[in-house]
């Protein structure tokens, strides 16, 4: 266990000396801790940098390359949240909240829609056009009012075999990968 899990009892974290609490962790990715947070009158997402070791992904410098994938991926047009404030010497960023159900949840629920997979295809078509790749996975999807977000700002050169249609699709329905998936997670 990493010490941003051990430490959600510590209920409260400071972005560039503002105070946040911590209202639940939301999930553990390859580069971070993403906390569901509060400054008493809105939600955000406050996500911890961590430095655990990754056998299948290799970094450089994580927050640098967070900023730098965010501001890709607004250039390329694709919905995700604002990046509110970076943090640097506590490796901390504040999101936009954006709430909803993640395309993982809808598809345990059996809630997953077709428009949903449209509105990925045509992010594929502005991702594709722009040589970059996204991290599929639908934990990395949610949906809010109809309209899907991409909440995280991973992206990377574009590669047949990460792409949407070799990659990302075997995630997006009740696949064998799906359902392997969710046993391990269990």
């Amino acid at each position: 266990m990493d010490q941003y899990e051990d430490n959600i009892m510590d209920t409260k974290m400071v972005v560039n000396k503002k105070e946040y609490e911590i209202l639940r962790l939301l999930g553990k990715g390859k580069g971070g801790y993403s906390y569901l947070a509060s400054d008493g009158t809105q939600k955000y997402v406050l996500k911890q940098i961590h430095h655990e070791p990754c056998d299948y992904y290799q970094f450089g410098n994580k927050i640098e390359a967070e900023i730098n994938d965010y501001n890709r991926l607004k250039e390329i047009g694709i919905k995700i949240p604002a990046m509110i404030d970076v943090d640097l010497q506590n490796e901390r960023i504040l999101k936009e909240f954006i709430d909803g159900d993640t395309i993982y949840e809808l598809v345990l629920q059996d809630k997953m829609k077709s428009a949903y997979i449209d509105q990925l295809h045509d992010m594929c078509r502005l991702l594709y056009a722009a040589h970059t790749n996204i991290d599929y996975f639908p934990t990395n999807f949610v949906v809010q009012n109809e309209e899907m977000y991409y909440i995280d700002f991973e992206c990377n050169a574009y590669m047949d075999e990460w792409n949407f249609e070799n990659w990302g699709i075997k995630y997006w329905s009740k696949t064998p990968e799906f359902l392997q998936y969710v046993e391990e997670q269990s």
